[in-house]
């Protein structure tokens, strides 16, 4: 991709190494499910009028809540600079779930990440709000240190049931030195012994770094696929948001296409490229996904026991009506970023998809579904408005908007909600201190 700026020149950076297959993956492309309503009005144009506004072509499939600033690691590559600020309150929370609620209807995924969420101090309760609110899956975001740290307070959690989403980018000490600034392999793994313990389905999210783990992805795999807590793994390459800003070279960073290329020549065919379709939910090129049915040591992956490609098509092959749209539904179900791996909803979706393969099937399927998933999102090198306006992943405000996560981080979106719960905060303590009503600045021009 070139850009040019009157301000800042004109600059390139690499969005797939592979120009035919990033022009092939569009037909991949359905067309967007608007939401129920929209937050905000069109005034400056996308990207400055997020909340959804009119402009947005798709609904919310995830929304993330930031419930805190704080963590408890300093990581190099954190994307929001995650350190002294605020919590969340409950009321706050509330609104945020309330507005995804109401603009989705069937509300499908929340994640509560943070700063590191399991600091908070009534993360559970967020977590038992979401799930009385009926959003069908709860996940959070986890470094896993607080799991391992505090056992008392790690049973209350897995008493709840979220998906974990799991911190995990590899095997080598100097893989956690370079992207969280401490050797903490040991910790992982015993954080995971204690979501297995508790039968929680985990995700194992590797952040995927230039000349760090590239090369550990496919030992990533292979552990997860043996490991009894793990759903599957999800691949992030590093974007350059927070406090991960440097880029020394735009034009050599991590792509999608790279990493199945790697997993390629990697696992000895247990998963091949030809494995991987792009979800047609956001912009196919934002993200893929591969299944595969685990039983023991036989591990066949789901795109060469039906042709998901064939199904997921959305320009050539239309006929109508469809005599197969039952099939066609489930695996949008399972190629869609509001897909759950270990959840019952994926579970019966595998099951119809394969309805007319003759095999067993088990009476605990969804825990049999491995999913790898290879999620790039974008900074400001990568930014474009046409994938920003398909863009299914937002972060909850609690002004009641829904902006988009691309945008949140990259616009600046991040910086103002940040400043102003944290005057919030103060006026607050303010008011608390001298007993009565401090008025709110006035907002300045430009």
């Amino acid at each position: 991709m070139r850009k040019r700026c009157d301000e800042h020149g004109r600059f390139e950076v690499l969005i797939s190494p592979d120009a035919e297959t990033y022009v092939d993956q569009l037909r991949y492309n359905k067309p967007g499910d608007i939401p129920l309503e929209f937050s905000t009005e069109i005034k400056d144009g996308c990207p400055y009028d997020c909340g959804l506004c009119p402009e947005h072509k798709q609904h919310a499939c995830v929304v993330i809540i930031e419930v805190n600033t704080g963590c408890n690691m300093a990581c190099p590559t954190c994307l929001m600079d995650a350190g002294t600020g605020f919590n969340l309150r409950r009321d706050e929370v509330e609104i945020m779930l309330d507005t995804f609620v109401r603009t989705e209807g069937d509300p499908e995924v929340v994640q509560f990440s943070g700063g590191e969420p399991t600091l908070h101090p009534e993360l559970l309760d967020f977590i038992q709000m979401a799930q009385d609110k009926g959003i069908r899956h709860v996940m959070v975001n986890t470094n896993g240190r607080k799991l391992v740290e505090d056992p008392e307070w790690a049973e209350k959690f897995c008493a709840l049931n979220p998906m974990a989403y799991l911190q995990f980018d590899g095997f080598e000490e100097e893989t956690y030195i370079k992207m969280r600034g401490e050797s903490i392999l040991d910790e992982k793994i015993a954080a995971l012994e204690v979501l297995a313990a508790h039968d929680i389905n985990t995700i194992l999210t590797a952040t995927i770094e230039r000349d760090v783990n590239e090369h550990e992805l496919s030992a990533i795999v292979e552990f997860g696929l043996k490991h009894p807590a793990v759903r599957g793994v999800m691949f992030q390459p590093v974007f350059h948001t927070g406090r991960h800003l440097e880029y020394l070279d735009p034009m050599n960073r991590v792509t999608i296409p790279e990493i199945i290329d790697r997993l390629d020549k990697g696992m000895n065919g247990t998963f091949v490229k030809s494995d991987f379709v792009p979800v047609p939910c956001c912009h196919p090129s934002c993200q893929s996904i591969a299944y595969a049915y685990v039983e023991g040591e036989d591990v066949p992956p789901l795109a060469r026991l039906i042709d998901v490609d064939e199904y997921l098509d959305y320009i050539t092959n239309r006929v109508w009506p469809d005599p197969e749209a039952e099939i066609r539904d489930a695996l949008a179900g399972m190629w869609s970023s509001s897909a759950a791996p270990g959840s019952d909803t994926l579970g019966d979706n595998f099951v119809c998809a394969t309805c007319n393969i003759d095999f067993s099937i088990p009476n605990n399927m969804a825990k049999h579904v491995f999913a790898i998933t290879i999620k790039d999102f974008q900074d400001p090198y990568t930014f474009d408005i046409k994938k920003l306006m398909k863009c299914c992943v937002e972060i909850a405000t609690p002004d009641g908007r829904l902006i988009p996560f691309c945008a949140y981080n990259t616009v600046g979106y991040r910086e103002d909600i940040k400043k102003e719960l944290m005057m919030s905060r103060a006026r607050e303590r303010l008011e608390k201190r001298i007993g009565i009503p401090v008025a709110s600045p006035e907002p300045q021009a430009g």
